[in-house]
């Protein structure tokens, strides 16, 4: 289970030093890609990210073409370095409007990497109020 938020920043070869308590749950190389419905990237283990291939091929091509074209098209693997960085490519980093500070959080089975800015007003949405919805509307 991947847990914890972490600061970060990208520096201007778009490297990040990938949080080490995430790392070693990783594994040495696992997929980056764009979030699913969300300004962020997402970060999943080869693992799951060869078990959400996985399901979308036991869709009809039509029916998953597309997600699959969104998924994939975008996706690259990431490889710490010595130092526990990895590049995250432009493509990704326009993509979730990533400029320097970023915020870097365990997610369950993935990581989502988000703009500092763009991770704070997601937050601020989230209040007490709205967990205890959100909790009720999924009998949790």
């Amino acid at each position: 289970m991947l847990i914890g938020e972490y600061s970060c920043s990208v520096d201007v070869k778009g490297r990040l030093n990938f949080p080490a308590k995430l790392r070693e749950d990783m594994g040495e190389r696992f997929i980056i890609c764009r979030g699913n419905g969300d300004r962020c990237i997402n970060a999943y283990s080869r693992a799951a990210f060869e078990a959400i291939s996985e399901k979308l091929r036991q869709y009809p091509v039509s029916q998953a073409k597309t997600l699959r074209r969104y998924l994939f098209s975008g996706a690259a693997e990431a490889e710490p370095d010595k130092q526990g960085r990895i590049v995250i490519p432009q493509n990704l980093r326009e993509f979730a409007g990533i400029v320097k500070e970023i915020v870097v959080i365990g997610a369950d089975d993935h990581c989502e990497i988000w703009d500092k800015a763009e991770w704070e007003a997601v937050q601020g949405a989230m209040d007490a109020e709205a967990a205890e919805k959100l909790m009720a509307e999924i009998s949790f």
